[in-house]
Parts: C-alpha cells; structure tokens; sequence
C-alpha cells in the first residue's frame, strides 16, 4: 500500500489492488491510531484518530479531493498512484 502523502506525523495511503472495494478512501495512520476516511465527504468508515488529526486530513482532503479521486482511478487499474503534497 504506497504512501500518497505525510505531514504533522499522519501518514496517508491508499490500496492499488484491482477493483479495491468503493466507496474511495483512504487509510490514515497516526501514532497508534487507524482509520478510513471516505474521500467524497470525509466521513470515517472505520477506526479512530484523534480529533486534532482529523481536523487535518479533513482539511488535506478539501484541498486535494480531485487528486485523490484520480489517484483512486488509478489504483481501481492496478496502476500505482502518485504522490500529493502534504498539508503545510
């Protein structure tokens, strides 16, 4: 599962399997904590980060929403997605 992003000690990827279960999301790490977090409206799926990380990967995924889609497009082909700028 390749990194798409890290920042503030989060870490970001995504699964490039084939045909990886909708809807699109992404899996975040931090610390001890894991979640899922759907990409269209942030909600999580699965799992916990604390609130403070959450405000930040919420505001991450505004900002690059698209990129994120385009890279679950690429992961739904097999095809390794690439990288998208942290949060500063």
């Amino acid at each position: 599962m390749p990194t798409l992003s890290m920042f503030f000690g989060i870490i970001i990827r995504m699964f490039y399997a084939p045909k990886e279960h909708n809807p699109p999301h992404i899996h975040v790490y931090y610390q001890e904590f894991k979640a899922v977090i759907g990409v269209a409206d942030g909600n999580v799926i699965d799992g916990e980060i604390p609130m403070k990380q959450m405000r930040m990967v919420l505001a991450w995924i505004e900002i690059h929403r698209e990129e994120l889609l385009a890279d679950w497009k690429l992961c739904q082909n097999g095809e390794k997605p690439f990288s998208i700028e942290p949060l500063k």
